[in-house]
């Protein structure tokens, strides 16, 4: 029995300490960081094209009427739309944001392609701005990293908290974003 008690305990038993030679070196490191760096702003550069549309900067404005909305397993939709231009003309087949509901008719911007139309105001703002503030949240501890990386012990305590200050700003604009998007 006290065999079986050991071999619980030496999973929970913190392994060696990293020392000298277990960390990634300056390449390494180096790679980490750029690689940290274009996972968090990867979200914000895919986000600009829904953002010019969201805020009319780009785009033909209209209205967009959800047609239907197909089930396509474990939590997913796909969304067909009508689009029809504010300065007249034939309505137009678009996909439509997968967090609507078929019947809801929203102000939007169709996209150049003519493929899909964004929805504009308030509410299609904010649900554009979701990935911008997640990207936010990504590289808010960064500045700390840096810090550490390079051995500065100046400033980090600073950096947490600024780090920490972000990640609630970017959580509660990510959160605000969803509930804009599925309302």
């Amino acid at each position: 029995m006290s065999d079986a008690l050991e071999s619980i305990a030496a999973v929970f038993e913190p392994g060696p300490a990293p020392g000298p030679g277990r960390t990634p070196g300056p390449v390494g490191m180096t790679i980490l960081l750029v690689c940290w760096v274009g996972l968090g702003l990867l979200p914000a550069v895919f986000a600009v094209p829904d953002l010019k549309l969201a805020t009319g900067s780009t785009g033909t404005p209209g209205t967009l009427t959800i047609v239907s909305c197909e089930s396509l397993g474990q939590g997913r939709y796909d969304c067909k739309g009508s689009f029809v231009p504010d300065g007249g003309g034939d309505a137009i087949a678009v996909a439509a944001s997968p967090d609507s509901t078929a019947g809801d008719v929203k102000r939007a911007r169709l996209a150049s392609e003519r493929d899909r139309a964004v929805p504009t105001g308030t509410p299609g703002l904010l649900a554009a701005l979701t990935m911008p503030f997640l990207s936010v949240g990504v590289l808010a501890f960064l500045p700390y990293v840096f810090l550490y990386v390079f051995r500065v012990r100046r400033g980090r305590r600073v950096a947490v908290i600024f780090g920490s200050v972000l990640t609630v700003v970017a959580l509660c604009g990510v959160i605000t974003g969803m509930v804009a998007a599925y309302s």
